[in-house]
């Protein structure tokens, strides 16, 4: 199997150089790109490498914000730290206000990951500035073809970026794409509508021209991943649009499936050091390895993130336990047992750990959760560099389409069935009790069980600490508001009922003041 791998450190510092904007205004830089070096995109190396470097912004971020806050740990934090499933323990690095859900325009965790999207928007743009026919005319037509195949890569990256950006922000805020002057200039403001249609009219296009599942580049996109991505759009586009496309939604469902993607047997090994091996379940990675990458900021910050307390590090391959997070008590009531001896998705430490949070900074209250390691197959620790980790980050996985389509069936959606959508729930529940998909198991559900309420519980346990939560509560009416209240939503102990305006984030107040065009009406 061909893996696709960047060396980080060079690519990121070639790219900063080549693309990035100054840090001459704090974190104010978005979209201000300076100009290219012509010798980069000289040579399909030169692309190759600058492809990489959007791959490395995905999983760690712009090199010149503060890591906590930028790449997959920087979005892991505003998927997460806002829900029933996680709890930061450090107050020194300012979640309490993102974990209660009481920021505003000024929190720095805002500040980091609108300006880290943005400046993955800035990377796939100058890419694709240099990557059009007229720019490749000259290369070989086999050059031509390579380079066209990075240039599907980069635009089905910037499809997801902008798709997050709308799942955070909404669509009021600046769309900058690469017909776009370079230089600083203030762009207009999209709207929901629009933006969602954009990202729709990409992903269908883009998933016309990437390739057949197994015919792609471990860690590169295939036309499953664009269509994976369509089905979540359409399942939240009630969310963004205020319209219903769970129809939609099964189509996309039922195209992924006839790319031939099968339940991984184990599901521990969707989350350790060799899950690089399971491209039968995970339609879309973002890869790790402790040769190539070295930063906090990726994956290794949900392993040693998230042990503390007696938790020995060397139990799951990393060598230090940092402390950053513990879990809720209702992340844990997900399971009927949290134990771990019959849904084994339950991967809960509880020696020494409260199951109350008394404190957010306690690091003692909460249980921690335990579902990513460094661990091979066996059991050993991957080896390598220190402070890294060999697990991928499973952005996209088998057992989400099918959840997605269980629910827009249920939601009324056109082209599927309840009893589809049932046997494919059945099939996650058999592999969470540790039986071969299909066979039937103690954990299988009857049609009566099967709602919507059920369902998103089962979400919470196929996928919790997957950057999900969220966007499912807020799909549901549960996010805000008094409907459905956890342990320290709003900043009380037992919870409280918490304003509808939290639903998005707001556009950092430094932007709103560079560019008198956009604002925030609930901020």
């Amino acid at each position: 199997m061909i893996q696709f791998k960047y060396k980080l450190i060079y690519v990121m510092f070639a790219l900063v150089l080549l693309f990035a904007p100054s840090c001459t205004d704090d974190l104010n830089q978005y979209p201000q790109e300076q100009l290219t070096s012509e010798n980069v995109y000289q040579t399909v190396e030169g692309y190759r490498l600058s492809m990489a470097g959007v791959y490395g912004g995905l999983m760690f971020g712009n090199p010149d914000i503060d890591m906590r806050f930028v790449g997959m740990r920087g979005y892991f934090s505003m998927q997460e730290y806002p829900t029933d499933e996680v709890v930061y323990s450090w107050p020194s690095d300012n979640m309490d206000p993102l974990q209660t859900m009481q920021w505003t325009t000024q929190d720095v965790p805002t500040h980091g990951i609108y300006y880290d999207l943005y400046y993955d928007i800035a990377l796939c743009n100058e890419f694709l500035r240099n990557a059009t026919d007229t720019k490749i005319a000259n290369f070989s037509t086999s050059d031509q073809t390579t380079i066209i195949s990075y240039r599907n890569d980069v635009r089905f990256i910037r499809a997801m970026v902008w798709m997050n950006i709308l799942d955070l922000f909404g669509g009021n805020v600046p769309f900058v794409t690469e017909n776009d002057p370079v230089g600083s200039f203030m762009p207009d403001p999209t709207n929901n509508q629009d933006l969602f249609n954009y990202i729709e009219s990409e992903l269908k296009a883009i998933g016309n021209l990437l390739p057949e599942n197994g015919n792609n580049e471990y860690g590169r996109p295939s036309k499953g991943t664009a269509w994976s991505l369509l089905t979540r759009l359409y399942l939240n586009a009630e969310t963004y649009i205020k319209t219903a496309k769970y129809t939609e939604c099964i189509t996309y469902c039922k195209k992924v499936f006839e790319q031939g993607y099968t339940l991984e047997p184990v599901y521990d090994h969707l989350f350790n050091a060799q899950n690089h091996l399971r491209t039968n379940e995970i339609i879309f990675p973002i890869t790790s390895d402790m040769t190539n990458s070295e930063s906090w900021s990726g994956t290794i910050f949900l392993i040693a993130g998230a042990l503390g307390g007696s938790a020995l590090a060397a139990d799951y391959g990393v060598d230090a336990a940092w402390g950053n997070m513990r879990t809720r008590p209702e992340c844990v009531g997900f399971f009927a047992d949290p134990s771990g001896a019959t849904d084994k998705r339950a991967k809960f430490y509880s020696d020494g750990q409260s199951l109350t949070i008394s404190s957010l900074s306690n690091q003692s209250d909460g249980y921690l959760v335990t579902k990513y390691s460094n661990l091979n197959d066996d059991g050993t620790a991957a080896t390598g560099k220190s402070g890294v980790a060999n697990t991928d980050w499973p952005v996209i996985r088998l057992a989400e389409i099918y959840l997605n389509y269980t629910e827009a069936v249920l939601r009324g959606g056109s082209g599927g069935n309840r009893a589809t959508a049932l046997s494919y729930v059945n099939e996650i529940r058999d592999r969470a009790w540790g039986v071969t998909p299909g066979t039937g198991s103690d954990g299988d559900i009857s049609d009566a069980t099967l709602d919507l309420d059920w369902l998103l519980t089962e979400r919470g346990r196929e996928l919790h600490w997957e950057c999900l939560r969220r966007t499912d509560l807020i799909r549901y009416g549960k996010f805000t508001g008094n409907s459905y209240v956890w342990s320290w939503k709003g900043g009380v102990k037992n919870g409280t009922a918490t304003a509808a305006k939290y639903n998005l984030f707001p556009i950092p107040a430094s932007e709103i003041a560079a560019n008198k065009k956009l604002s925030n009406p609930n901020y």
